[in-house]
C-alpha cells in the first residue's frame, strides 16, 4: 500500500443539523463522531458544532440583522469557522424523507456567501471539500445525501467520490443509531461507507491544498465581468431549428 499523506495541516468542521439542542443525544452525533475519531487520528484539526446552539437567522443574506432580524450568530459564531475550514461535513436526521429544516436553514446561510470572493478572485469556495452524513430510521439516505452534495458543488465545494454515508433502521418507530440494539456501530455497510467517505474527503481536501487550490482559469468572475471569456465564442446569431 502507498505511505499515507500527512493530512495533518488539514482543517474540518462538523456541523450536525439535528433538531436537538445540546446536551440531548444526537443520534447523527454518534455516526459523525466516527468520522471525527478517524480525522484526528490522522491529525487533522476538528471542530464540531450543533447549528441549532446558535441564534442563526434565516435568509441567503450575510448578514440577516441588516434586513431586520434582532439577532444573527452567522456573522460572527459561524461563518468564520467555515471559511477557515478545508473541509466541511454536513450532518443531519431524516424527517418525512428529507432533510431538517435546520440542515436546509444551513445551505441557505451558505449559500449566503457564495457571490463571496477568495484571494485568487474565484467563488470563496473554490478549494475546499465537502460530505454529508445522514441518519434516522426511515429510507432517504441518498435523498438527503443528493440535496446537501449538489447544494454544495453548486456553490463551489469539491465532492469527493463517496462522500456521503448513513444509516436508517427499520422503517417506522424503533431503535435510532445510539439506541442499545440498533446495530447501528456495529453495521458493516455504514462503517465502511463512513470510512471511505472520511478518507476521501481527507486525499481530496490534502490535493486541493498542495496544489494551491482550484487553478484560477476560467473561473474567475471579475475577470469575465471585465471581457475576458477564456476562449468562450458564442452561438452564431440564427433561429435554432429545434425552436418549436
Amino acid at each position: 500500500m502507498a505511505a499515507e499523506p500527512d493530512f495533518s495541516d488539514l482543517t474540518a468542521l462538523f456541523v450536525n443539523c439535528t433538531l436537538k439542542r445540546s446536551p440531548e443525544t444526537s443520534n447523527t452525533q454518534g455516526l459523525m463522531d466516527s468520522s471525527i475519531r478517524l480525522m484526528r487520528e490522522h491529525g487533522v484539526s476538528v471542530e464540531s458544532i450543533r447549528f441549532v446552539d446558535h441564534d442563526v437567522a434565516t435568509g441567503v443574506y450575510p448578514d440577516m440583522r441588516e434586513y431586520g432580524w434582532q439577532y444573527d450568530a452567522w456573522p460572527e459564531e459561524i461563518w468564520p469557522k467555515v471559511e477557515d475550514a478545508d473541509i466541511l461535513v454536513i450532518g443531519g436526521p431524516i424527517w418525512l424523507g428529507d432533510n431538517s429544516s435546520v440542515t436546509k436553514r444551513l445551505i441557505e446561510r451558505l449559500y449566503a456567501m457564495s457571490g463571496e470572493k477568495n484571494a485568487k478572485g474565484q467563488y470563496v469556495f473554490y478549494g475546499k471539500v465537502g460530505g454529508a452524513i445522514i441518519t434516522g430510521n426511515e429510507d432517504g439516505i441518498k435523498h438527503c445525501a443528493m440535496d446537501i452534495l449538489y447544494s454544495l458543488q453548486h456553490i463551489g465545494f469539491t465532492i469527493p467520490p463517496a462522500a456521503d454515508a448513513g444509516w436508517i433502521g427499520e422503517a417506522g418507530p424503533g431503535p435510532s443509531y445510539l439506541d442499545e440494539g440498533s446495530g447501528g456501530p456495529e453495521n458493516d455497510f455504514t462503517n465502511r461507507n463512513t470510512t471511505f467517505m472520511t478518507y476521501n474527503l481527507m486525499h481530496v481536501a490534502k490535493l486541493l491544498k498542495d496544489a494551491g487550490g482550484i487553478p484560477a482559469i476560467g473561473n474567475v468572475r471579475s475577470e469575465w465581468d471585465e471581457g475576458e471569456h477564456f476562449g468562450y465564442v458564442p452561438a452564431p446569431d440564427h433561429p435554432n431549428p429545434e425552436y418549436r
